[in-house]
């Protein structure tokens, strides 16, 4: 009991002074216990027994969020969240794993309300039978915890009274949170605007946006991983420079951290803060104009390449696609490295083939996130000649490309740190190489990090920030993009500004010519 009472839900302040605590809660538990008949004893002991066991598995259940998503569980929106967490254990460790995670994790749940309710019933029970010396306790105690209730004593603790509120908090908000999504989506600048009005600085480009996955702040600037990444974003920026293109770097604030790629992804394509799954289930279901819908609408093929879709996804229709290429639509023939159903170059070679080898062809707009740098980034492919990629089973003969992954949380966290920093490179390298490959006058691509990766990659208190380049040949396309201030090159330096990545959306559409519907504006 004093164990559930005081437990940090941080797995960081696990430490054994954080255990040298006198809990309130327990201060009054005992109270009522010496105060109260017996019926109502017995009855108040059941409730306090449940009560603390659900406070357990919530913190239980905050460390693992916290531990992977940068925050604790939200009891009203993150339920979702457990289906993908299932199937990345389904990827990672196998079938028969995900259902025995299942099935532990429910024995756990069950396990810990019972033994909490047996503790505190047995504990009543002694305070019964032995009440002088309980009340003498709880004097003694009672003083202590007044008398080191002060700045600089953290002996005396509330902290399991202050966690419950602040859930009781979170779940207000999280109530409110389908009214405040109302309120932002009614905003809607570019909805009505009329499709030639529509990225006209854009005519004839094809313009695609690449998610680079898990590829966040800390991949630039942690001293253990940053000399490796941006050696790769320096030798990146000189070949296209050499190959006649220009660049240009910021950082957008993603909702999400550790996983949730989806939320980060609508959040740029819609321009609405997606931060839980209640908002991404209202914004697929909303009108919102997403920046598909603006190149469909000015007379772009937009596509969605889609290679970590492997099952139905009705909601695809939201974000403006004339054709969704979901895994099984792309023809891959080679094995899955770690999560990535497929190698990024494989990716962007088969949208190539697919789509922009075609003649006699509208401009493309396309979204395709990729998955190479996925975690748990235990297995990454070589990159060969574009010519040479094919239909994917070049990657057959690479090393270690049918080993099952291993979960990050099983591994050694410094080789882990080592593979995360491995995957971006790889991604980014075939970016450029990409680019280098297949790059026109009328291509511009724009690629940026969907969210940071764990902690156990980043440490405790990374921000949210990802890096966000645009690339293009044409001068006037940069020039158009010139007053936001992003840095040269496909490295943002730590100067470079911030947004949040809701705000993206209009700022593209108005760099490029997008213009609002003329009501809008005042008469005259």
């Amino acid at each position: 009991m004093l164990f559930v009472l005081i437990a940090p839900y941080d797995l960081e302040r696990f430490t054994p002074k954080e255990f040298l605590r006198i809990p309130v809660e327990a201060l009054f538990g005992l109270v009522l216990v010496l105060v109260l008949p017996p019926r109502p004893r017995r009855i108040a002991a059941l409730v306090g027994g449940i009560a603390l066991g659900v406070l357990t598995v919530l913190k239980i259940m905050d460390a693992g969020f916290d531990a992977v998503l940068y925050r604790p569980f939200d009891l009203v929106l993150d339920w979702p969240l457990f289906g993908p967490a299932i199937d990345y254990v389904d990827v990672t460790i196998g079938r028969w794993a995900a259902i025995g995670a299942v099935a532990l994790a429910v024995v756990l749940a069950l396990g810990v309300l019972v033994v909490t309710t047996l503790s505190v019933m047995r504990l009543t029970r002694t305070v019964e039978r032995r009440r002088p010396m309980a009340t003498r306790a709880l004097v003694v105690l009672a003083v202590a915890w007044i008398t080191l209730a002060v700045p600089g004593m953290p002996i005396a603790s509330n902290s399991a009274a202050a966690f419950a509120y602040d859930h009781a908090v979170a779940v207000q908000a999280g109530l409110r949170d389908h009214e405040a999504f109302q309120a932002e989506t009614a905003i809607d600048a570019f909805r009505d605007t009329a499709g030639p009005e529509l990225l006209t600085a854009l005519r004839g480009k094809d313009v695609i946006f690449t998610f680079v996955e898990s590829y966040g702040r800390d991949a630039v600037e942690d001293p253990e991983l940053a000399p490796q990444v941006t050696a790769a974003l320096a030798e990146g920026s000189e070949k296209l420079r050499a190959a006649g293109y220009a660049s240009r770097s910021g950082f957008l604030s993603s909702p999400t951290a550790g996983g949730g790629s989806w939320m980060a992804q609508a959040t740029l394509l819609s321009g609405v803060w997606i931060d839980n799954q209640q908002r991404y289930r209202n914004l697929v279901t909303s009108d919102r104009l997403t920046l598909g819908d603006a190149f469909q609408k000015a007379d772009w093929r937009t596509v969605g390449v889609m290679p970590g879709i492997t099952q139905a996804w009705p909601e695809g229709e939201f974000f403006g696609y004339d054709q969704i290429y979901k895994a099984t639509d792309l023809g891959y023939q080679g094995p899955r490295f770690g999560y990535a159903t497929m190698p990024d170059q494989y990716t962007m070679s088969a949208f190539q083939r697919d789509e922009r080898a075609k003649t006699d062809r509208k401009p493309i707009m396309a979204a395709i996130p990729l998955l190479s740098s996925h975690a748990p980034w235990s297995a990454i492919p070589d990159q060969v000649d574009w010519d040479s990629v094919g239909d994917g089973s070049i990657y057959r003969s690479m090393d270690a490309s049918n080993d099952k992954p291993e979960s990050i949380f099983g591994r050694d966290p410094v080789q882990v740190r080592a593979d995360y920093r491995k995957s971006v490179v790889y991604s980014v390298r075939n970016l450029v190489s990409y680019v280098e490959k297949y790059g026109d006058d009328n291509l511009v691509v724009v690629f940026l990090g969907d969210h940071q990766p764990a902690q156990l990659v980043t440490g405790e208190g990374a921000s949210r920030d990802v890096p966000i380049s645009i690339v293009a040949r044409d001068p006037a396309v940069m020039e158009r993009v010139s007053s936001w201030g992003w840095n040269d090159g496909i490295k943002p330096g730590s100067e470079a500004p911030v947004w949040k990545m809701s705000e993206f959306r209009d700022k593209f559409l108005t760099a490029f010519g997008s213009q609002p519907p003329k009501s809008t504006h005042p008469a005259g």
